[in-house]
């Protein structure tokens, strides 16, 4: 294949897959609607000159249908991203996520003799609730934690028939999916209708299941989104860190190149045809971690997070990947080390103009919705 469209090619990840393709000498074609909550309406400055700009919408036929009948491949990263914010502006993000993808995959269908590969853009927000093993070592899987248990301050997620605590573990792919929110569940319609698609017309399709994404040209402007670049920009303003429930929730961050090597894996590798991964580190760290590892690179020295008790109804407490599948059938391996990405983030957003801080009034917004509570 020689020619790939990316969409949500100028946003944060995008914009790295773009620059690893222009390395390895495709033909690129970005389709971005430059969201405003990300981009002010504006284009970033680290676009990359070698790839082709298209300004616009994917749900726009007229505008997709000429570029799909010039490309090989299409990696569709264009998507709304935010958890809490979903459950409230649910038309917004069904139709940024679910139609938006629909209209894409019908005019892929069009064209289906040229695509060589499809690639889609799916979240480990999909699991719900991570995996757990119980004291005898059996895995378990979850439901979400009740908001009673939640507004007594009881975090941890428990055996939902002994009550027992339970120990987090890495989740693989073939853990039962529990989507827990909008985003969620529109996630999974681009994973599931991405692949159905692909099975349906002999197109060779591949679903990443990305986990907790970080790295510099996160959008400092959305407060909803990349908490390593919230807490970053509260740090740099002399603000602490905000973390929900108590800030011990295990996570997986995971640097934006090294995503950007998984999906350009996929798109090369014939193992990956018709299959799901995980694309993490393989790394958990509790989100208090990371608000300390931040603060130390920001303030040289350590600032306690503040934990205020508040919660998001529908929030996990644990994930964390397992990445096996990929490492044995992609090759894939992450190279960058956590605390050594977040100075690259630190040092990168020193010369950015983060603004006000928006953390307090989206706070706010989501208590006022009833999707934070505490």
């Amino acid at each position: 294949m020689n020619s790939i469209l990316v969409t949500g090619g100028a946003g944060f990840l995008g914009s790295f897959l773009v620059d690893l393709l222009i390395t390895e000498g495709y033909r690129v074609v970005v389709v971005d609607s430059l969201e405003f909550q990300v981009h002010g309406g504006r284009q970033p400055a680290y676009l990359n000159p070698g790839a082709t700009y298209v300004w616009g919408d994917c749900s726009d036929r007229n505008l997709i249908r000429p570029i799909l009948e010039t490309v090989d491949a299409v990696v569709h990263l264009a998507a709304l991203v935010g958890v809490g914010q979903s459950m409230y502006e649910i038309e917004r993000y069904t139709h940024g996520n679910c139609d938006v993808t629909a209209v894409l995959l019908e005019e892929v269908v069009r064209v289906r003799a040229r695509i060589r590969k499809l690639v889609v853009a799916s979240s480990m927000s999909i699991y719900g609730e991570g995996s757990y093993v119980d004291a005898d070592g059996n895995s378990v899987y979850p439901g979400l934690r009740s908001d009673e248990q939640l507004k007594r301050h009881e975090w941890e997620v428990r055996h939902p028939i002994s009550g027992q605590p339970l120990q987090p573990a890495p989740t693989a792919e073939e853990r039962p999916l529990a989507s827990a929110s909008v985003y969620a569940a529109s996630k999974r319609y681009q994973e599931e209708l991405g692949l159905m698609i692909g099975r349906t017309y002999d197109i060779p399709s591949v679903a990443c299941r990305l986990f907790n994404a970080y790295g510099s040209r996160q959008s400092l402007a959305n407060p909803y989104t990349g908490v390593a670049a919230i807490f970053c920009s509260r740090l740099l303003q002399g603000l602490a860190p905000v973390v929900f429930e108590d800030g011990n929730q295990l996570r997986d961050f995971v640097h934006a190149e090294d995503v950007a090597r998984a999906l350009h894996l996929c798109l090369t590798s014939p193992a990956a045809d018709h299959q799901v991964f995980n694309i993490a580190s393989g790394h958990p760290i509790t989100v208090r971690d990371v608000a300390r590892h931040l603060s130390r690179a920001v303030c040289g020295r350590e600032v306690e997070p503040e934990a205020r008790g508040q919660f998001r109804s529908g929030d996990i407490r644990h994930c964390i990947a397992d990445i096996s599948k990929a490492r044995r059938l992609l090759g894939y391996s992450p190279e960058h080390q956590f605390e050594n990405g977040l100075l690259e983030l630190v040092s990168w957003i020193r010369h950015q103009q983060p603004g006000a801080d928006r953390l307090e009034a989206a706070l706010a917004e989501g208590r006022g919705h009833g999707v934070i509570s505490g």
